[in-house]
């Protein structure tokens, strides 16, 4: 194990039994390209079951913090509270970047596509807390490191997302509900990049950019306020 991880493991307050899984969580799939003859496995699999562990968690959370609330709405906010920015500023508090294992063209990145490795890390290691420990200390990891957010993202309204905002503002001013189209994908399976147009029955009216389609929409959603002037 990276000498160094023994020092994360402190900082959550979790000592993995099988130190090869907290390793393979900081592995991003780009160092194996330049390290071919070390015997490792990168992290995607682990990010993929953290995903569904987190989405559990925090439907599980506000589920039970909010009873009055209708589903729509706990929807929204489960989605402000696990989206890449949130998610990647989970992992920076925790300083989960300097642990990570990358190529030396990845490691340069500092900007968009740093913060969307950093996210997939933060899944990573809830998969790999889950494989370890359980069920509840995954749990609790969530709880600790994001969901303290949530008074603070409800009491402000920031959970209202873009996309919520202008389907609403579209319907008042125009009676029409908007629909998004994806209009390019490009880059490789693991580190795609979505173009998506939003449309008003047959006019587009903004497009954006993301690293999911979920986050191009919104993006979409955002430039769209923006361009009928109704932000």
């Amino acid at each position: 194990m990276h000498k160094d991880l023994a020092k994360f493991e402190s900082s959550i307050g979790i000592t993995f039994s099988n130190k090869e899984l907290l390793q393979r969580a900081f592995t991003h799939r780009s160092y194996l390209n330049e390290h071919p003859d070390e015997d490792i496995l990168h992290n995607e699999r682990l990010e993929f079951l953290g995903d569904a562990i987190l989405e559990l968690v925090v439907t599980d959370y506000l589920f039970s913090k909010f009873p009055d609330r209708p589903e729509g709405d706990l929807t929204a906010i489960r989605a402000a509270l696990v989206n890449t920015v949130s998610i990647s500023q989970a992992a920076a508090k925790l300083e989960a970047g300097s642990y990570l294992r990358l190529s030396k063209g990845e490691a340069k990145d500092t900007g968009r596509g740093r913060q969307f490795i950093l996210a997939n890390t933060y899944e990573a290691i809830i998969g790999a807390i889950y494989l370890d420990q359980g069920y509840e200390p995954a749990d609790t990891f969530i709880t600790d490191t994001l969901l303290t957010a949530t008074d603070e993202l409800v009491a402000d309204n920031s959970w209202r997302d873009a996309k919520s905002i202008f389907q609403e503002t579209a319907q008042e001013h125009v009676s029409v509900t908007p629909t998004y189209e994806t209009l390019e994908e490009s880059g490789p399976d693991h580190d795609k990049d979505f173009l998506v147009g939003v449309f008003l029955g047959a006019k587009q009216v903004a497009t954006g950019t993301g690293k999911s389609k979920q986050e191009a929409q919104s993006s979409a959603a955002e430039a769209a306020l923006e361009a009928k002037g109704w932000s």
